[in-house]
């Protein structure tokens, strides 16, 4: 099992979600409005007067089969509107309750 941290523009919710059932992927936590910037570039989302977006975020788990075709798809929507962003991170998962 693998856990999958997704960073994005609040525009991706809907596709994000849609992507997740696409994927057989059901479980997720997402944390509504939250602030950042990438590391490499894009608009910075601080939801202030100069800034005005917003990102939000999401944590999946999935098994270790259905990783890679979720991150394929995340990155296809990615790589389709490249200036709202969107970044995946994916760490093992050792134990469960």
């Amino acid at each position: 099992m693998q856990a999958i941290f997704i960073s994005y523009d609040q525009a991706h919710h809907q596709n994000i979600i849609e992507i997740l059932d696409k994927c057989s992927c059901r479980g997720f936590t997402a944390f509504g409005n939250v602030q950042g910037r990438g590391s490499v570039k894009g608009e910075p989302h601080y939801g202030s007067h100069a800034w005005p977006s917003l990102a939000q975020a999401m944590f999946t788990f999935v098994e270790d089969d259905r990783v890679e075709k979720l991150l394929n798809a995340l990155k296809e929507l990615d790589e389709s509107k490249p200036k709202l962003g969107l970044r995946a991170f994916v760490w093992p998962i050792t134990h469960t309750i």
